[in-house]
């Protein structure tokens, strides 16, 4: 088995210790992870994710600890991020409706899906969707980023994602079914408690859209279904669930959990954990 993860950033901004919880826990466990943003522009960690005094409005206490911002500002100093893909010219856009000659448009956007799904899913093991505010502009509605997503999924590999970057699975359905892959299954997210009333913001834009476009938690107890689960946890520190193939955790502070519970499905086959 491939000892290599994909980590897929926004370029609007990522939450730092979403990234470095689970890349510490990754590597300890022996595993390379390598970086690929949706158009190949660096990405960054957004300033509140290493600064200590930063107060989260809806939870209105400091949520980046001393020890999360000084290794976010650790891996932020390495330059790692230099070094990452670029989704747009690996995975294939998916023709419009209106395009000349569609059909024959439209049958080679899936031959070359499939070619480029085969070849990530074949180099990495598994598939990380990080959170923050950023992926909300680039990675929920991408269709690349689902198309991604579906690639591991019908491959049957982990797919672990935190924060607004469980959003993204959500929307990854194959496209003549068009049924959430997360139907049915348990998963766990931002609670309706930790959203925001305004501030919700973006780096590389002056955009402040006030809250965030949607309330997470709906979106994503609507997608599991009736036969499946949304879990808050709503009041327990941590929130992180594995219904495999997905690894989804709450925020911020399940990135260390969710790191170890990423581990544990790669190396120790656990298939359910959470609930």
């Amino acid at each position: 088995m491939s000892k290599k993860i994909l980590a897929i950033l926004s370029e609007y901004g990522y939450w730092g210790v979403e990234l470095v919880g689970p890349l510490e826990k990754l590597e300890a466990a022996g595993y390379t992870v390598e970086f690929m943003t949706p158009k190949g522009k660096k990405a960054q960690a957004l300033p509140p994710s290493y600064d200590t005094t930063y107060v989260d409005p809806p939870l209105g206490t400091c949520v980046t600890t001393p020890e999360a911002a000084e290794k976010v500002k650790a891996f932020e100093a390495t330059n790692r991020l230099e070094q990452r893909r670029n989704l747009s010219e690996e995975v294939p856009e998916r023709p419009y409706f209106s395009t000349p000659n569609f059909l024959r448009a439209f049958e080679q956007y899936f031959a070359d899906l499939k070619v480029a799904q085969e070849k990530l899913t074949e180099e990495y093991a598994g598939l990380l969707l990080v959170g923050g505010s950023g992926p909300i502009i680039d990675m929920v509605n991408n269709q690349r980023v689902h198309d991604l997503i579906l690639g591991f999924y019908k491959k049957n590999q982990p797919i672990g994602a935190i924060c607004y970057g469980v959003a993204p699975l959500v929307f990854a359905r194959d496209f003549n079914e068009r049924i959430s892959i997360i139907k049915g299954k348990h998963v766990t997210g931002h609670c309706i408690e930790y959203d925001y009333h305004d501030g919700t913001g973006f780096l590389n834009t002056d955009l402040n859209m006030g809250p965030p476009p949607y309330c997470l938690e709906y979106i994503l107890a609507d997608a599991v279904g009736p036969e499946g689960q949304f879990h808050g946890n709503f009041g327990k520190e941590t929130s992180v669930i594995v219904d495999y193939p997905f690894i989804t955790a709450r925020s911020l502070q399940c990135s260390f959990e969710f790191g170890d519970q990423f581990v544990n499905v790669l190396d120790k086959g656990v298939k359910r954990y959470g609930w």
